[in-house]
């Protein structure tokens, strides 16, 4: 061993068994930190330095030497082989594999590892016996394996480096397309803001034009309020004077009657007084002869309408006086409220259209929608009558004041009086061109009148069976009518959202109340004429004076439409009819508002009986439910 280490090749190995441990150490470094997944760089710096500063180990030349006789020759011939080996060994480039691979050296580690720990002797046994077994060709050096090298480093972070250049393109075009995205996003904002902007522009334009034009209304409501009083001033006037017209003409004919007979007996027959209008007085007087001639004239001409119209019936001038307003308060049925749902009468097959109550016997007559009205008896709900003649849904009905008689309209276009006794048809009127919507009587009995979706009405005479009037003035369908109680004044209720009161005798339109923002569905009177009471397709209830023509209170319960409107007999509690299905009770005098609930769909019309104790309400479901 010691021989060994004299010797310079031993020295050379030694060298490059050294060079191979560090590179080793290195390789096994690198190896480790790979296999960990991480990297670490150090710093070194490398100073240049001269050949002075290095310090050589002198290695003694006193045993080289050549050996005599045949064997120091063998050996002398070994030595010298070795020697060659040696130099080409140091002549030889360091060559790297294709993989860049550099043999690991485990003795250079474990003797560089010895000799820092100071385990010499340890190092001289480990030496003495690792060398002897490379003699002995039984140990290789390059059994320990490969280990990585820098430029299998570089190769890994190479292409790590173009896994990172992909990812880093892909990302650029991510952010381009986001940039676009960014870019039209800010155009589409502009827009939209500058579109704000105007569209805020014009609603502060219209906001003041708006604010210009209540002041400008304002301005003319005082001078409308002051044409409106003075309007309704004449309109009262006008009645005035129409009444005193009426008995001053009727006076007249008194008079006239008067003096027929006492012309009896006499050659010279009297003159007839008569109302002559101030615009046809003429200059010159007439004398007897063309008095005579004149008032002969004017008997052929009224004898030849009475000819012609010899079943007309004529409107009572002197009306019976409303017997409601003879009642005292202590005769009136008390108010009630606390109705409960008491019975359910299915009676149709579709939608109840109306609900009537016979003016004198516990009869209840009900309209619907499959074309046919029943009459029913009270209180178990019997059927008694059907009535079977309208072509298409009915609408409305009405009793005649004696209870002898219906009158019923109907989509049909007609309007049909039946014989309540027999359940016949006896009269049918013809002339409306659209749908009827409503039907009312004149106390009187010989008058019915009616509502259609042809924005007219028309009064019809029972006796002569022809249309008297019709009646022109609504912009849209009429939807309601009702006479005044005792008298000719009609009262209509039009989808053009206005009410209107009409002369049944000339029919003419005396006065238009205006109020509602929606179409009127129904109008009534109280028992006592007093007041008007209106609903409409929002479910606004207006109340009127119907002595001064003005509003009084409106109430609102929609946005359910209010599709009827009824007084209890006592006028105090107003019923309606709600798209919701709710009854709503108003209380006139307190102004509360009771509710019942029990109409499982929308309810239609609704009804009080004659004592006020029961309330009837007929609905979409075809059943008429009865509340007590």
């Amino acid at each position: 061993m010691a021989t060994q280490q004299g010797t310079p090749s031993s020295a050379l190995r030694v060298l490059e068994e050294a060079l191979g441990m560090g590179l080793s150490a290195a390789g096994d470094t690198a190896e480790a930190v790979a296999a960990e997944g991480a990297y670490y760089l150090e710093q070194v710096t490398i100073t240049e330095a001269s050949e002075d500063d290095y310090e050589y180990e002198e290695i003694p030349d006193d045993n080289y030497s050549i050996p005599e006789g045949e064997e120091d020759l063998a050996k002398a011939v070994q030595m010298v082989q070795e020697q060659a080996t040696d130099t080409q060994i140091l002549e030889q480039k360091t060559v790297f594999s294709p993989k860049h691979t550099v043999p690991e050296a485990i003795e250079d580690f474990l003797c560089n590892f010895l000799i820092k720990m100071g385990m010499t002797r340890t190092l001289d046994c480990f030496q003495s016996e690792w060398y002897e077994l490379i003699q002995k060709g039984i140990t290789e050096l390059r059994d320990g394996g490969i280990v990585p090298d820098v430029y299998t480093q570089n190769m890994l972070l190479e292409n790590e480096n173009k896994i990172l250049k992909k990812d880093l393109k892909h990302y650029k075009q991510a952010a381009d397309k986001a940039r676009e995205d960014l870019l039209k996003t800010q155009k589409e904002r502009d827009f939209h803001r500058m579109h704000h902007k105007r569209i805020v522009q014009e609603k502060n334009k219209l906001i003041n034009d708006l604010k210009r034009l209540k002041l400008h209304y304002a301005s003319y409501e005082p001078a409308i309020r002051v044409l409106h009083e003075k309007h309704h001033a004449l309109l009262k006037q006008k009645m005035l004077t129409s009444l005193e017209r009426d008995r001053a003409i009727g006076q007249i004919s008194g008079l006239q009657e008067t003096l027929k007979h006492m012309e009896i007996g006499h050659s010279y027959r009297a003159p007839e007084f008569r109302v002559v209008p101030t615009c046809k007085k003429e200059n010159a007087p007439e004398g007897p002869t063309q008095k005579r001639l004149r008032e002969a004239r004017e008997q052929s001409k009224c004898k030849a309408k009475a000819k012609v119209n010899t079943k007309d019936s004529e409107f009572p001038t002197h009306m019976q006086p409303n017997p409601n307003l003879d009642l005292g308060k202590e005769n009136l049925c008390p108010a009630k409220f606390d109705y409960k749902l008491n019975n359910i009468f299915r009676l149709h097959e579709l939608p109840v259209s109306c609900i009537i109550m016979h003016p004198h016997k516990d009869l209840l007559v009900s309209c619907g929608e499959d074309r046919v009205w029943k009459m029913v008896g009270l209180p178990k709900g019997n059927v008694l009558l059907t009535g079977l003649g309208h072509t298409d849904w009915l609408s409305n009905c009405c009793f005649h004041p004696s209870g002898n008689k219906l009158a019923t309209s109907s989509g049909d276009t007609t309007v049909k009086l039946w014989d309540v006794s027999k359940g016949n048809c006896i009269l049918t009127f013809e002339g409306h061109t659209h749908a009827v919507w409503s039907c009312t009587w004149h106390s009187c009995g010989d008058f019915v009148a009616s509502s259609s979706l042809d924005t007219t009405s028309k009064i019809w005479d029972v006796n002569s069976e022809r249309c008297r009037y019709t009646l022109y003035g609504h912009t849209d369908s009429v939807n309601s009518i009702e006479f005044f109680p005792y008298s000719n004044t009609l009262l209509t209720g039009s989808a053009d959202k206005s009410l209107s009161i009409w002369d049944a005798r000339t029919g003419k339109c005396e006065q238009s109340l205006y109020g509602h923002m929606h179409s009127i569905n129904d109008a009534t009177f109280t028992p006592r004429g007093h007041m008007i009471a209106s609903c409409d397709a929002c479910g606004v209830t207006k109340l009127w004076d119907f002595r001064k023509l003005l509003p009084m209170v409106s109430i609102d319960v929609g946005p359910s439409p209010g599709n009827e409107v009824t007084f209890d007999s006592s006028g105090r509690v107003l019923a309606q009819a709600s798209g919701n299905g709710v009854i709503h009770l108003l209380d006139l005098k307190s102004g509360q508002i009771h509710k019942l609930m029990g109409h499982e769909s929308e309810a239609h019309t609704v009804i009080f009986s004659r004592d006020g104790e029961t309330l009837f309400s007929g609905g979409s479901d075809g059943t008429i439910r009865t509340w007590s």
